[in-house]
């Protein structure tokens, strides 16, 4: 038996990166995983697949979000196959036009506040009466929020911020129930969201400003995850626990 028999857990862009190594590495743990996915169909089937094939229990969940409804869409799917909810795992986000505050659109910095802080903000507090006590909410950050802040991702890191003030506020509401609320703060992890831009000279700059020597991986997160989905993290709350490779010492 692993550490998450018996819970239910949501991960919210789980279709690929970051998401699909959260959803599997849970589900390895026991829990039985719902798989939430914007618009690519295939890509959740896929992580589903490959959960099942390793002997999990998944199913997806499709809501775009950014858009009006978007929580409830997700929870009337969610609802459809699970009655009740352990682990909310707040993955999904979107990077924004990586730019300097004067390329910033109004457009484009209401769609990133849309999908990277409304969305999951609803989503969460309509995941409350669902949640059973001792649960767990975990929601996925950024470095760039403290300690390593970027011209260029000015608008990213804003819509990321608020995040580690609803983690704070939450895991104060809800200690009384037993709810244990975090947030890890990833730095560069190497996944598709990057695809074409870490390469090269871009590649080694970035692989040299961590201690390590190296990009992060979706694993490298997701293992972070699932220690803060465990019991094992039980008297841990309120924590933003950087995934950083020490790139923001």
């Amino acid at each position: 038996m692993g550490r998450l028999t018996g819970k239910t857990a949501l991960v919210t862009g789980a279709s690929r990166g970051i998401g699909r190594a959260i959803a599997t590495r849970l589900a390895r743990e026991g829990a039985r995983v719902a798989v939430h996915y914007g618009g690519n169909h295939a890509a959740a089937k896929s992580t589903v697949a490959a959960i099942e094939a390793a002997g999990g229990q998944s199913f997806a969940v499709q809501a775009e979000l950014g858009t009006p409804g978007d929580a409830e869409t997700l929870w009337k799917g969610f609802d459809a196959h699970a009655d009740g909810l352990d682990i909310l795992v707040n993955n999904a986000g979107v990077l924004g036009g990586r730019t300097e505050i004067d390329g910033v659109t109004r457009e484009g910095l209401e769609h990133l506040f849309a999908v990277n802080t409304i969305a999951p903000f609803f989503i969460t507090q309509q995941a409350l009466r669902r949640l059973r006590d001792g649960g767990r909410i975990i929601t996925v950050g950024t470095m760039l929020t403290r300690g390593a802040a970027m011209p260029a991702a000015i608008d990213y890191a804003m819509s990321k911020a608020a995040l580690d003030v609803m983690t704070i506020a939450l895991a104060k509401q809800l200690g009384p129930r037993g709810i244990t609320v975090n947030l890890v703060a990833p730095g560069v992890i190497d996944t598709d969201m990057h695809q074409g831009r870490l390469v090269g000279e871009a590649l080694a700059w970035l692989s040299s400003q961590t201690p390590l020597g190296r990009l992060g991986t979706p694993e490298d997160v997701a293992d972070t995850v699932a220690f803060l989905a465990s019991d094992d993290s039980r008297y841990v709350t309120g924590h933003r626990l950087d995934v950083s490779g020490g790139t923001t010492m």
